[in-house]
């Protein structure tokens, strides 16, 4: 293989005859310049799935499971990079069913987690079905050496 880089381009070729042509990215340019073609079948998959269809999938299930994918979206830099955690979660539907999945990812959202490893944990160890314990409200202590929020400016 023989490389021709030039400021706008990056050109691959093969015993004489270019077999790939890219874009450059520019100096701090942080946009993807892969062609979808050029993408393994598995990528071009996601590539080809948008937010809206993960929220309005994860709406049919139920709020719960809507909001959980639209804070795993929300959490990436870029939300394509949560495409993949949010189809393992909407995919665990068909082995639980809706109804435990909206449960478990209530109880998820509750416990403050974001996986789908914790979402399917909390489905194999039936806790959907179980709110987690809240611990009851101490009152608060009072003590000589406890300086308070008003100690530090």
């Amino acid at each position: 293989l023989w490389a021709r880089l030039t400021s706008g381009t990056v050109e691959i070729f093969r015993a004489g005859k270019r077999v790939a042509c890219h874009r450059r990215a520019a100096p701090g340019d942080t946009g993807a310049t892969t062609l979808n073609d050029h993408r393994p079948a598995s990528h071009r998959r996601y590539a080809e799935t948008t937010p809206s269809q993960l929220r309005e999938r994860a709406a049919r299930i139920g709020p719960a499971t809507a909001i959980l994918i639209d804070v795993i979206l929300r959490d990436r830099p870029h939300p394509e990079q949560g495409f993949r955690s949010c189809l393992g979660i909407l995919r665990l539907s068909r082995s639980y069913g809706p109804e435990r999945l909206e449960a478990a990812c209530d109880r998820a959202l509750a416990i403050n987690t974001r996986t789908m490893a914790s979402v399917k944990s909390i489905l194999i160890n039936r806790l959907d079905g179980r709110r987690p314990n809240q611990s009851p409200e101490a009152p608060p202590i009072t003590h000589a050496n406890i300086r308070g929020a008003k100690f530090f400016h």
